[in-house]
């Protein structure tokens, strides 16, 4: 009976963020308190428990960067880089699209894809402002491309961290078996986005003229402050690259940047804060309380067990299993908490296989490794589906929306799924070529 409400409350939500006749941060609410009410969740296992409470790395991640980012907009920064950006792609759109997107990509592998979209996000409306363009598509792309990106690292996307921690995974091991493929999507990806886009971005040449006599100095309008900004985004990117080393969690270096340029940068806390993406906060906080109500019910571990009861260990179906559905489910529920309930079982599954291993051993048995490959790729790809699919989609639409321009369920399903499906069968050839036929 559990199982059946929070599968019905959870759906039902889903179905009405598709429709977009209700807010998104309405309906995560609502189904949040539906599923406390009627005690499908305790309250303190939603507000306090790490399996399936709400994920505080990822909220205060969140207001740490958006803290940094609205102080760091007063500077001008944002629309110095914009102009640059233009400028270096001669005013062309198509040639600005690839561009932002590859810069995304990088960037997200080496900070983290929901850090890069709050910095990109601003530059990228800017820039479609100042050319009178739709930004919707450019923000899609580099949407897309963040999550692509930060598939590559271990710190690029919690679900890489994640299982990092539970198989005992170095940065290397990401670098040397997750960047090759990730190498191969991206370049893909900019391919197919540039035959997609081909006829669909145009600018008058006058319009072209006008951007490449902007004079990107005239955007910096307080250099002091540009300054400190500037010292504090770079010591917050370094940690975030060696938070493991420093024994930081993520949101711990978003919050010390947060509060050290607060306190370089003298500004008023009511007017950094107001700009703050509450909206978009209180939507991750609901769908965190719906996610944990679902994962409690056992609807997701019935489902994960049912892949790997289907293999019956054969590794290599497994591997195929655990990537495609971690991908589909990756699109519909956060990866984090999924990733949360594959992890234990992928062991469970491994310690019956081989009973006289244990520890690195046995996580790192030669025959298990391509199932953590798979379940990264899958679940880090798989976000790009759907809107609701990866926090970095959520975090642009709420940024597209302050700035008055709507990001719909549809528009981003119709370009993110192919996408995704694309980049999904690179990733199979990938693993089979790799880890089963070479």
């Amino acid at each position: 009976m559990e199982e059946l409400l929070a599968a019905g409350i959870f759906i039902g939500a889903y179905v009405f963020i598709a429709v977009e006749k209700v807010h998104k941060t309405i309906i995560a609410l609502v189904g949040a308190s539906l599923m406390l009410v009627l005690g499908l969740i305790e309250q303190k296992e939603a507000f306090f428990s790490e399996e399936i409470g709400i994920d505080y790395n990822v909220i205060f991640l969140l207001i740490g960067m958006m803290m940094i980012i609205n102080i760091t907009a007063k500077t001008g920064l944002f629309q110095w880089l914009a102009i640059k950006a233009a400028k270096v792609a001669g005013g062309h759109p198509m040639r600005i699209m690839l561009l932002l997107a590859l810069i995304t990509a990088v960037a997200s592998a080496f900070l983290d894809n929901v850090t890069t979209v709050l910095l990109m996000a601003p530059v990228t409306i800017f820039i479609a402002s100042a050319l009178k363009v739709d930004p919707v598509p450019y923000l899609i792309t580099e949407v897309l491309a963040s999550n692509i990106g930060g598939a590559a690292t271990l710190i690029g996307d919690p679900p890489n961290i994640m299982i990092a921690s539970k198989a005992q995974l170095t940065y290397m091991d990401f670098i040397v078996n997750m960047a090759p493929v990730i190498v191969v999507v991206m370049a893909v990806f900019l391919v197919t986005i540039r035959i997609v886009f081909r006829n669909r971005l145009s600018v008058s040449e006058e319009r072209r003229e006008k951007v490449m006599q902007m004079d990107e100095r005239e955007a910096i309008e307080d250099r002091a402050l540009l300054w400190k900004c500037l010292v504090v985004l770079a010591l917050t990117s370094a940690a975030f690259v060696f938070h493991s080393a420093l024994h930081l969690e993520p949101a711990t270096v978003a919050l010390a940047g947060g509060s050290l340029l607060f306190l370089l940068a003298q500004e008023e806390p009511h007017e950094i804060l107001r700009d703050v993406e509450w909206p978009t906060i209180f939507f991750f906080v609901g769908l965190f309380v719906m996610v944990g109500a679902v994962v409690k019910a056992g609807i997701i571990e019935d489902l994960s067990q049912a892949i790997l009861d289907l293999t019956a260990g054969n590794l290599m179906a497994t591997s195929m299993l655990v990537m495609w559905i971690s991908a589909f489910a990756s699109a519909i529920v956060d990866n984090i908490p999924y990733v949360a309930t594959m992890n234990p079982l992928i062991v469970d599954m491994a310690q019956s296989l081989w009973p006289g291993e244990s520890g690195a051993g046995l996580l790192h048995h030669p025959e298990l490794l391509p199932v953590w490959w798979s379940l990264a790729l899958g679940a880090c790809l798989g976000g790009n589906a759907t809107i609701v699919g990866a926090s970095a989609n959520v975090i642009a639409v709420g940024m597209a929306e302050k700035s008055g321009y709507k990001i719909t369920f549809r528009r981003f399903l119709l370009y993110g799924t192919p996408l995704m499906i694309q980049s999904m069968v690179i990733s199979t050839a990938y693993v089979l070529l790799r880890y089963y036929i070479l």
